[in-house]
């Protein structure tokens, strides 16, 4: 029982330090404090009999840890326990840089992690990986059945050291020893950029790390100098945001300097500001178009709802998430952190976008959307209406195409990655991005991949749905009478592969042409020719090339779907 009495007595001193210091700062007279003393008096007693009494000998950290981690997901989603052993990954979360090899790795079909992507030009690609390598070997260390995060941090590691690596490539049987030398690794967030047709700059922005900002900035002149862009869209969908100055700077490349941007308001007096172009813009005239989706987010609803309240963008896609909360991370003890929502922002006509009330819980905990009853009107720089209560509606909206059953379950099983690795096996070369389409004879070759695919198994939701139905039916007694209808209609909805091979076959097949662009010309390679299936980037160019569609919108002489309640805030 020693060793338990010191720890526990350890554990008592050090909350007992804590409620000390508490008291110091004024806390007694205070009933809030005093409820916070009670409260932390009440935990340290907890932890003290968890670990006298508990029929175990308890893990206190790990135990202590998801107290935490409870506490601050009765909060928000956005408010976090960061742990020293994760403060690595946080820290690539939001700068984009690491020591590694430059790959995206995953599960596979095997007991092996393979290789997903390859970022061009980093170690992983200088030392001749490629996507679909089984990782059988790593720094000596045998990597049959290792998790993802173990191979990971093997590859992770002092910039200028080699990651050793034994890979099997199964497309000509062949076991590869491979070193890469690892570098100082920064991920460019300026995933693709080019000319969307002769006139038009085309950028994506996948996220809102450092120095971001400069990357666009660069982009978007080599488009006006080197390739007589005369119009832009900035391409934000999926963005879940990031870094709340590099979104500003983004902003103020295309505004007059002193321009208002955003305002932020929190509990404290210190988070109550408002955030100023602070810098001469680039380009106040060219024509913009900002795309975004349901998951656009944060960072990304600060720029579009920024630039949408100045009359400055035309904003297209889809209404985004609805994030408009601030966060700030603080050192804590141990080289631990915590990232906390510290103030919500607002929009230079003055909205918050924030969708889900998280102050204000039902019985059940549950967080439910902004009412429509507290919905309110606000107004941009030429007077046009926007409104508040969750996420930045576009100006256009595009309908978002559902993908079909089939399609899907080709993507989440890997058949779709798996014949990309196979027909790279197959091809030492392919045409250029924009050229690049799947023959006949291949697309006939992938379903014969398809259906040589052992482990994938299809199920369409309609046939999901009509067995429920089914079951219904048997429990009120009505299928007996109704047999031989329902197994008509099963027989008709049964998922059929070959159909649905043959009748969905423009969207699978663009989902096959990307997956193959990507493994020979990286990330950059499915853009080129996705530009011109694209709805949202025809739409933008459509707008763009009408001088009096897209003045109009900006003006509000056409009206906008943004200035429409009945569907600006649906859910």
């Amino acid at each position: 029982m020693k060793p338990i009495k010191k720890l526990t007595t350890k554990i008592t001193l050090i909350l007992a330090s804590v409620l000390i210091i508490t008291a110091i700062f004024g806390f007694s007279s205070d009933k809030r404090e005093f409820e916070i003393i009670k409260q932390l008096k009440i935990f340290q007693a907890i932890v003290s009999e968890l670990n006298t009494y508990y029929v175990d000998e308890p893990d206190i950290k790990k135990t202590i840890e998801a107290g935490i981690n409870g506490m601050l997901a009765s909060l928000d989603p956005y408010t976090n326990y960061i742990r020293e052993e994760d403060m690595e990954d946080f820290k690539f979360m939001t700068t984009g840089e690491y020591g590694g090899v430059g790959s995206i790795i995953s599960m596979s079909d095997t007991c092996y992690i393979m290789t997903r992507e390859i970022y061009k030009g980093l170690p992983a690609d200088k030392a001749g990986f490629i996507p679909g390598d089984y990782i059988i070997e790593i720094n000596g260390k045998d990597a049959k059945n290792m998790k993802v995060s173990d191979v990971s941090n093997e590859l992770r590691g002092t910039p200028g050291t080699p990651a050793k690596v034994k890979v099997w490539r199964r497309t000509t049987d062949e076991i590869l020893n491979l070193t890469a030398i690892r570098e100082k690794i920064q991920i460019n967030p300026v995933t693709y950029y080019g000319m969307a047709d002769s006139e038009t700059g085309y950028i994506v922005l996948s996220n809102f790390t450092e120095d971001c900002s400069d990357k666009v900035m660069q982009a978007f002149i080599d488009l006006k100098t080197n390739h007589n862009a005369k119009k832009l869209i900035l391409d934000l969908r999926g963005n879940p945001g990031g870094l709340l100055d590099e979104a500003l700077n983004i902003v103020n490349m295309f505004v007059p300097k002193g321009s208002a941007l955003l305002s932020t308001k929190g509990r404290l007096r210190a988070y109550d500001k408002t955030f100023r172009a602070h810098r001469d813009p680039i380009d106040t005239e060219i024509p913009l178009v900002v795309l975004i989706s349901r998951s656009s987010a944060s960072a990304s609803e600060i720029v579009a709802g920024a630039l949408q309240d100045l009359d400055r963008a035309i904003i297209i896609g889809q209404r985004s998430f609805g994030k408009g909360l601030v966060q700030g991370t603080r050192e804590i003890s141990y080289n631990n952190g915590l990232k906390l929502t510290t103030a919500k922002y607002y929009t230079p006509s003055g909205r918050c976008i924030q969708a889900l009330d998280y102050s204000h819980r039902d019985k059940d905990g549950a967080v439910g959307f902004v009412p429509d009853s507290l919905i309110s009107e606000f107004k941009t720089l030429n007077g046009r209406s926007v409104f508040d209560g969750g996420g930045v509606s576009p100006d256009i909206m595009i309908k978002l195409d559902e993908m079909s059953t089939i399609t899907y379950s080709l993507i989440i099983n890997d058949i779709i990655f798996r014949y990309a690795v196979d027909y790279r096996g197959k091809h030492k070369s392919i045409a250029t991005p924009k050229n690049f389409t799947l023959t006949d004879e291949d697309y006939n070759k992938f379903c014969e991949f398809v259906k040589n695919q052992k482990d994938f198994t299809y199920k369409s939701r309609t046939d999901e749905v009509f067995k429920k139905l089914k079951e219904v039916a048997v429990k009120e007694k009505n299928y007996e009478q109704n047999k031989e209808f329902f197994a008509a209609m099963e027989n008709k909805l049964k998922p059929n592969l070959e159909r649905d091979l043959k009748n969905n076959r423009k969207e699978i097949q663009e989902a096959i042409e990307s997956e193959i662009l990507t493994s020979y010309y990286y990330q950059q390679g499915p853009y080129p020719k996705s530009i011109m299936n694209d709805n949202s980037i025809k739409e933008a160019i459509s707008t763009l090339n009408d001088s009096n569609r897209y003045k109009g919108l900006l003006d509000g002489s056409i009206a906008s779907h943004a200035g429409d309640k009945r569907t600006a805030n649906s859910k």
